[in-house]
């Protein structure tokens, strides 16, 4: 079987630059004289179509091969800007709580600064399960509030505001997790 094209092994690290550049139109949207629920479906729509392509730049990664020390850094650091722009941008708007903002900030600083010491070192550390599962939490639950509408009887604000406090609390087991592999990986 002939090897993919170029083009091919190139997709997984567009989708990860595509969140990255998807991230600044949260803050286009919510500066725009629209009203909440216009800006609000916008950013769903955008914030999910981005997390859409967290999965689909591991997909095409596998499937085309083209697996690299780039895209296993630039991943997580791209689903980090996304993230945090929209909770920028959440917190402005007084959303979310300013301390939600600061702990995920500081875990994700903290966990930046054992990655660049590890690749330093040329060790790369995986990802563990707790870290994807707090990554896919965020992706549903910050289209949730920025949706803020009922849907029937269901409030997706309250969903998706607990929804993120539960992302704190994997982000904190993750980072430990992480924090632990790290020196495994080192000793």
């Amino acid at each position: 079987m002939a090897s993919p094209a170029h083009w091919k092994k190139s997709l997984p690290m567009y989708a990860t630059y595509s969140r990255i550049i998807l991230a600044p139109i949260f803050f286009i949207l919510f500066s725009l004289d629209w009203d909440w629920s216009l800006a609000g479906k916008w950013a769903a729509t955008i914030f999910i179509l981005a997390s859409i392509s967290d999965w689909l730049d591991g997909h095409w990664a596998r499937k085309y091969d083209s697996v690299t020390q780039l895209g296993q850094l630039m991943d997580p650091v791209a689903d980090k800007i996304l993230v945090l722009c929209a909770l920028i941008v959440l917190l402005d708007l007084e959303r979310i709580d300013a301390s939600l903002v600061a702990i995920l900030l500081a875990r994700d600083i903290y966990i930046g600064g054992i990655r660049s010491t590890a690749a330093v070192q040329q060790v790369v550390i995986p990802a563990h399960f707790s870290g994807k599962l707090k990554t896919f939490v965020q992706m549903l639950s910050i289209p949730l509030i920025f949706l803020n509408e009922p849907i029937g009887p269901i409030d997706v604000f309250i969903i998706g505001y607990y929804g993120l406090w539960i992302s704190v609390a994997l982000s904190l087991y993750s980072g430990l997790i992480y924090t632990a592999r790290y020196y495994r990986c080192t000793e």
